[in-house]
């Protein structure tokens, strides 16, 4: 099994920052891709942000040039770093972590984990 644990979000006024933080535990994790992904009331959850195994990163066009996507390998821990923060950046924010681990009987097998959602208020 597979474990995320977010941190960070908070309220914040139009024009802040927030920095996210998403941890993942497990046996001898080996993580492929990192994103974060958010969902506000009415609308479908969207990739906001997300990186992968050789570091390339993709954004939506909402947040290119506001957020930063960042990995710290040894801590199996992903970042969202939100600068310039507006009022509908205000959502829920999941992320998502997938690779592979070895379960008890010493089997790798497949993880596509979501943390628990951290809640982001900008005010305006």
């Amino acid at each position: 099994q597979v474990q995320l644990v977010e941190s960070g979000g908070g309220l914040v006024q139009a024009g802040g920052s927030l920095r996210l933080s998403c941890a993942a535990s497990g046996r001898r994790l080996s993580i492929n891709a990192m994103g974060w992904y958010r969902q506000s009331p009415g609308k479908q959850r969207e990739l906001v942000a997300g990186i992968i195994r050789d570091d390339s990163t993709n954004y939506a066009d909402s947040v290119k040039g506001r957020f930063t996507i960042s990995r710290d390998n040894a801590k199996n821990t992903v970042y969202l770093q939100m600068n310039s923060l507006k009022p509908e950046d205000t959502a829920v924010y999941y992320c998502n972590i997938r690779g592979t681990y070895y379960n008890l009987f010493l089997t790798e097998r497949d993880y596509d984990s979501w943390g628990q959602g951290t809640q982001v208020t900008v005010s305006s």
